[in-house]
């Protein structure tokens, strides 16, 4: 590693590749081929079997699909390269923002199916902005129906730099058996699993392959003044110098070379890799993006956390500069300290031990327990400074998680932290008031694998549930009245006596409690514990919930010298506010949120339909900052009315529509609504 190639190429050291794409694209079968072709397995297994190296989870093959990000190295005419498959689904895409700017290029699966134009506009726009240089294989080109200009044409709004098309088909009976590499001059014939044939140059393709080789020079030139004179001139620019423009403007994110196959036979994956090997960046370019020094302290970023159950904790870890060795010590980038147990190189589910790992290698460590997905770690004394902060992002589903047994409470505890721990976008939350733990996360199908993998892998059986609303109650009139506490019952009696009046507040002013007693009807040691009273009364008000935005004052009162108590006065003043809350005529609150939508422009109006029949209310709309064809739409809706919106919201937008919702202010529910919502809870209370 690192010596001169014959073609005076630099080898790069171990790379590093994401293999991402839209949802169902074919990533984890070419990953699988590229396995297969550089003899990493035996075999080409199949995603539609459960016998491929990725989506080896037993999540994964139950939803077939990738739910987790897939890890395996090989080696390809003698160079390292590690590649990790990253989840297609927007549920589960957190982890290509954690993984992708750590490779040194991505490869985007992508295939000639307009459906599928969002999601690749999303992931493009994610490496675009890591500065992530990229290829797209255009996958399933034997079951293509378009021609690939079409294609391309079809694709190119999705991508902010322009697609450099370096392979064309060659079609026979409208079917792609073969294709011409435009860089090479050359053509091949596919074959199944195998590397393609050279072929002569047919006749009949020779002027296809002429148009295609010019336009695709014509790009390159855009960016080389020697290119564009060699072609003013007609001259034929030397093919070395070609494949040096082709891998400069990759790298300078210039231009995104499209290569074709079919991943499921077999057919393009030689050339791909050869375009990886020649053409992708190595680790002192990645190192140069992510602005770290070539010299210091071994230094490695985590990018993926693996709770297995047999080796404990392992860390996936991309070795950015120096050498890392088994049982060093190291320090995070949060000032945590913790000792190597153990390093090995993944493919797949197997792991191959190693004592060491090199700037440029993936391997896992394993037992660095305080250490977390996104930390910076180095072989030093002084803790290094994060490489790369990428923020969650906001969950859109929620559901309430209990242990179906009160003695596994503490292995669910457990366990959460863990699924915490390897998924940073799911939230675990503990909302007391209403004694529930709720799970948020990225939608439906991501909160379902991980209360799958909660009772798989971490043996914590629980009971799911939908999380309650935060309604209250608040008064809209001012009432007085007594509350007397008296007990008899032998020796020392009991005895509380004060007036009250309660009166409604503006909303967010909370319970207030104020006294006017004056000539110590009511002795002033006894007033908290009035204020007590009424504090523990409102918790749960006439209408079944926390009461809100109500002054409460202490006007009168008795005592006895010796019957009185603070337990005493405790009771007369919630007696007081039983009697005075119903007569000052109580009113359900419930919470409304305020809503961000965040949509393609041709999914606007059906995302205002939406918030309309959810009571909701739209405030405006504007495009959004920096993304043209999106917008934001601004609402408010009712918090009991945000179930199931995001699923819905997807299914209207190709599955990239998304929201951000935070509450904003309690408003009044009346009528039917608010009564099937009070009989709901007293129905509960009764039970």
């Amino acid at each position: 590693m690192g010596s001169a190639s014959g073609n005076g190429r630099q080898t790069a050291g171990s790379r590093c590749i994401a293999i991402v794409g839209p949802f169902q694209s074919g990533k984890t079968t070419l990953t699988e081929a590229l396995l297969a072709r550089m003899a990493a397995i035996p075999r080409q297994g199949r995603v539609s079997d459960g016998t491929s190296v990725g989506d080896g989870s037993a999540e994964a093959r139950a939803h077939a699909m990738s739910v987790e990000a897939n890890i395996a190295t090989a080696d390809f005419m003698g160079e390292r390269f590690t590649f990790i498959d990253c989840p297609g689904s927007i549920e589960f895409q957190h982890e290509m923002r954690q993984i992708a700017p750590i490779c040194d290029a991505a490869v985007v699966v992508c295939e000639a199916d307009d459906k599928k134009i969002p999601q690749l506009s999303l992931i493009l726009r994610e490496l675009e902005e890591a500065g992530v240089p990229r290829f797209l294989f255009l996958n399933k080109i034997d079951t293509a129906t378009r021609r690939v200009r079409e294609t391309l044409q079809m694709l190119q709004p999705a991508s902010r730099t322009p697609l450099l098309l370096r392979h064309i088909p060659i079609w026979k009976d409208g079917i792609a058996v073969g294709f011409i590499d435009l860089a090479l001059e050359r053509a091949f014939l596919y074959r199944e699993h195998a590397p393609s044939e050279v072929l002569t140059m047919p006749a009949e393709e020779s002027n296809r392959e002429k148009e295609a080789r010019y336009s695709m020079l014509e790009k390159l030139a855009d960016y080389d003044d020697s290119l564009m004179e060699d072609l003013l001139s007609d001259l034929e620019p030397p093919r070395d110098r070609v494949f040096e423009d082709l891998a400069k403007e990759l790298r300078g994110g210039h231009v995104a070379p499209v290569l074709i196959g079919a991943a499921e036979r077999g057919n393009g994956v030689t050339r791909l890799l050869k375009a990886l090997r020649h053409e992708a960046p190595g680790i002192a370019a990645t190192r140069g993006r992510l602005g770290v020094d070539s010299v210091g302290d071994p230094l490695a970023q985590v990018m993926r956390t693996i709770h297995t159950s047999h080796g404990g904790k392992l860390s996936v870890a991309r070795v950015l500069r120096g050498t890392i060795k088994d049982n060093d010590t190291i320090v995070g980038s949060r000032g945590q300290e913790a000792r190597i147990g153990g390093m090995s190189r993944m493919t797949g589910a197997s792991v191959a031990k190693v004592p060491q790992a090199e700037a440029g290698d993936t391997v896992a460590f394993g037992r660095l327990d305080p250490i977390a997905t996104g930390d910076a770690i180095a072989v030093s004394a002084q803790r290094p400074s994060s490489v790369l902060s990428v923020a969650p992002p906001e969950p859109v589903h929620t559901i309430t998680v209990a242990a179906k047994e009160r003695k596994d409470e503490v292995r669910l505890s457990a366990a959460l932290a863990k699924l915490a721990d390897e998924d940073p976008s799911l939230m675990i939350q503990h909302v007391p008031e209403l004694g529930e733990l709720r799970l948020h996360g990225q939608g439906e199908m991501h909160l379902r694998v991980a209360i799958e993998r909660l009772e798989g892998r971490f043996g914590a059986t629980v009971t799911t549930g939908k999380p309650s609303v935060g309604y209250r109650e608040t008064i809209r009139a001012r009432v007085s009245e007594r509350g007397r506490h008296r007990k008899q019952s032998g020796g020392h009696g009991q005895f509380g006596d004060v007036v009250i009046t309660v009166e409604p507040l503006e909303r967010g002013e909370g319970v207030v409690f104020a006294d006017t007693i004056t000539g110590g009807v009511v002795p002033k040691q006894y007033i908290p514990s009035v204020e007590e009273g009424v504090r523990a009364f409102c918790a749960r008000g006439p209408l079944g919930f926390p009461v809100v935005d109500v002054k409460v004052t202490l006007t009168d009162g008795s005592y006895h010298t010796v019957d009185s108590s603070d337990m005493a006065f405790q009771q007369a003043a919630r007696i007081g506010m039983s009697e005075a809350m119903p007569k000052a005529k109580p009113v359900l609150l419930e919470p409304v949120m305020a809503i961000d939508i965040l949509t393609p422009s041709d999914g606007t109006s059906r995302a205002s339909a939406m918030v309309t029949a959810r009571r909701g209310q739209i405030l405006g709309y504007d495009s959004r900052p920096g993304w043209e064809g999106w917008d934001v739409l601004k609402a408010q809706i009712p918090e009991s009315e945000m179930s199931g919106l995001i699923v819905e919201l997807r299914s209207a937008t190709a599955g990239v529509a998304t929201f951000t919702a935070q509450f904003d202010h309690l408003a009044e529910l009346t009528g039917k609504p608010a009564e099937h919502v009070v009989a709901a809870r007293a129905l509960e209370r009764a039970h």
